[in-house]
């Protein structure tokens, strides 16, 4: 259902607001580029900070400027249920072919409260669900087994594995079975990722390098991993200029430099600081992205 590159993607701001023009001529590049699905509203298009018109609007700029050409899944995840449901019956509505929720924030729910929290929303919304397992940010992590339990509802299809435990996707895989959709989280480990189980990567690097990422998980599919392997070594200082400071700093400013958006971004993050903007270049001029 979903494979491949898919790209988390950065919300443009001007003067404030949602730069609503900039979107949507991202989009239409992501596409041109090659990317195989897109992300709104999630981590990287700053959704903490996206008031909740904010949030719908960007997923409808999203599946608009999208027109069927590439799947998207928009993101629809809170630390409250209600809210996430409310995010998720609007993503229905407005045509997202599928949504991302994150595991409650905040609140920290052990796996009993997971369990019911997808379950509500899996009962709430007929769309197909990713669920968005990253402790990092989360400080919950779900289990395999609260993972395999949650695969037997009907509209929970997959997991966006932001763990980078390796061991995870096997282990996954072994619970859930084959055609349960798991897409890596993080760019770094994105190829390993594969070997293990997984099918994808909603990707933060493919902000700026869309066509390279989406490559190399073509030539993954081919079964040329060569080629992937190398494309993979080339992007790794990309991946990680990323997140010298705390994303989405790093792909704006690579999206900027591209002439797609303004570097801002909201409050509590902040712009890129001179050495990320150094890092970010250098990485994209390595890869000819940049001159």
């Amino acid at each position: 259902m979903f494979k491949g590159s898919l790209v988390a993607l950065i919300t443009p701001f001007r003067d404030g607001g949602v730069d609503e023009k900039a979107f949507q001529d991202f989009v239409e590049w992501q596409i041109a580029e090659g990317t195989h699905g897109l992300v709104p509203c999630g981590t990287t298009g700053e959704s903490p900070t996206l008031s909740h018109d904010e949030h719908k609007r960007v997923s409808e700029l999203c599946i608009e400027a999208a027109a069927g050409r590439v799947p998207v899944v928009a993101g629809a995840g809170s630390n409250s249920t209600d809210e996430a449901i409310d995010l998720a019956r609007h993503a229905k509505q407005v045509g997202a072919d599928g949504i991302l929720v994150v595991t409650p924030y905040y609140n920290k729910p052990n796996q009993d409260g997971l369990y019911e929290h997808f379950k509500a929303i899996n009962d709430a919304v007929e769309i197909p669900i990713i669920i968005y397992n990253i402790p990092p940010r989360s400080v919950v992590d779900m289990t395999v087994e609260t993972m395999a339990a949650l695969a037997k509802l009907p509209n929970v299809v997959g997991v966006k594995d932001a763990t980078t435990d390796l061991q995870r996707p096997l282990e996954t895989r072994i619970a859930t079975g084959p055609d349960f959709c798991q897409l890596s989280g993080e760019d770094g480990t994105a190829l390993p990722f594969l070997v293990q189980g997984g099918v994808g990567c909603i990707s933060v690097s493919a902000n700026v390098a869309p066509k390279l990422c989406s490559l190399m998980h073509e030539a993954w599919q081919q079964g040329a991993l060569e080629t992937a392997m190398k494309i993979n070594e080339r992007l790794m200082p990309l991946h990680k200029a990323m997140f010298f400071q705390p994303s989405p700093a790093g792909a704006k400013y690579g999206a900027h430099l591209l002439g797609h958006c303004e570097p801002d971004t909201r409050l509590p993050l902040t712009p890129a600081a001179p050495e990320t903007r150094a890092r970010v270049q250098n990485a994209m001029t390595d890869l000819q992205l940049v001159a």
